[in-house]
C-alpha cells in the first residue's frame, strides 16, 4: 500500500507541473517579444501586432501554449471537483464557469492561429485580423466570467492564502478587462481619444494588464486543482492502508481465537484422549 500512497500523488503533481510550465513558457515568450521590439510602444500598441516584428512567431506560439494549459484546467475542473458536483444553483454556476473557460481556451487558440494586422490598420482590418480580434475579445471576456462563476467552487479549502489570491486576481481581471473594452471601443470608433501625454491611447497597457492578471489566475487555479487532487489521493491511500492494517489484525485475532479449538480437534489429540479414557 505504501507504493499507492506515494506514486499517485507524484503523477498528480506531474500533471499540474506540465500545464504550469506551458503558462510560464508562454509568458516568457511574450516578454521576449516585447524586449526584442523596442520600436513598438507598449502603452498604445497591442501585443498582437508584434507578430510582424522581430521574433514574431514567438507570439502565436505563446498563445497556443497558454491555450493548451487552459484546456488542461478545463478538463480537470470536471464534475465532482471541489464543490462542483453539487446540484441546483451551485452546479449550474459551475457548469457555466467551465463553459466560459472553454470559450477562453478556444478563443486563445484561434487567436494564435490567425495573426493580427501590422500597426496602423485599425480601420482597414484584414480577414485574419477580424478573426484574431473577435476571438481574442471573446477570450478576454470569457476568462473573468469563468473566474467569477468558479470563484466559490474552486477547491481551495486547504489554503486560505490561495483562495484570497484567486479572489484578488478575479477582481483584477474584471477591472482590467473593463478598461480594455473601453479603450478598444474608443480606438475603433473614430480614432483614439483617451490617451495620456504622448500616448494616443492606453489600449496596449490595458491589454498587458489583462494578460498578466489572466495568466496569474490560470496558474493559481491549476495549483488549486492539483492541490485538492493530491489531498484526495493521499486520503484515499491512507484509508486503504488503515483498512488493510485492520483487516490483517482481524485475521490474526481470528486465527488466535480458533487456534485452541483446532488443537483439540486434531487427530493426534483425539487419539491421545481416547487412550486416557481407556486407561
Amino acid at each position: 500500500m505504501a507504493m499507492t500512497h506515494t506514486a499517485r500523488p507524484a503523477r498528480t503533481a506531474t500533471g499540474v507541473r506540465a500545464p504550469l510550465a506551458l503558462i510560464g513558457t508562454g509568458a516568457l515568450a511574450m516578454v521576449a517579444v516585447e524586449m526584442l521590439n523596442p520600436e513598438y510602444d507598449l502603452v498604445s500598441e497591442t501585443l498582437s501586432r508584434y507578430v510582424h516584428g522581430t521574433a514574431g512567431p514567438l507570439l502565436p506560439a505563446a498563445l497556443l501554449t497558454v491555450g493548451a494549459a487552459s484546456a488542461v484546467l478545463a478538463a480537470r475542473l470536471g464534475p465532482g471537483t471541489g464543490r462542483a458536483g453539487r446540484a441546483g444553483r451551485a452546479g449550474r454556476a459551475s457548469r457555466a464557469g467551465r463553459a466560459a473557460l472553454v470559450v477562453w481556451t478556444l478563443g486563445i487558440l484561434v487567436a494564435g492561429l490567425f495573426p493580427a494586422d501590422p500597426p496602423g490598420h485599425w480601420h482597414r482590418p484584414s480577414p485574419s485580423e477580424l478573426v484574431h480580434g473577435n476571438a481574442a475579445f471573446l477570450a478576454f471576456a470569457a476568462l473573468p466570467t469563468a473566474a467569477v462563476l468558479l470563484r466559490r467552487r474552486m477547491p481551495t479549502a486547504h489554503s486560505l492564502g490561495l483562495r484570497t489570491a484567486l479572489s484578488a486576481l478575479t477582481w483584477a481581471s474584471i477591472t482590467t478587462t473593463t478598461a480594455l473594452a473601453v479603450f478598444l471601443i474608443d480606438v475603433m470608433d473614430g480614432g483614439p481619444s483617451l490617451g495620456l501625454g504622448s500616448a494616443p491611447t492606453l489600449v496596449g497597457l490595458a491589454e498587458r494588464l489583462v494578460i498578466a492578471a489572466d495568466l496569474a489566475w490560470l496558474a493559481l487555479a491549476l495549483v488549486a486543482v492539483g492541490g485538492v487532487h493530491r489531498v484526495s489521493t493521499a486520503g484515499t491511500a491512507g484509508t486503504a492502508g488503515t483498512a488493510s492494517a485492520a483487516g490483517t489484525a482481524d485475521m490474526a485475532g481470528t486465527a488466535g481465537a480458533v487456534g485452541p479449538s483446532d488443537a483439540v480437534n486434531h487427530p493426534a489429540a483425539r487419539a491421545e484422549s481416547g487412550q486416557d479414557r481407556h486407561a
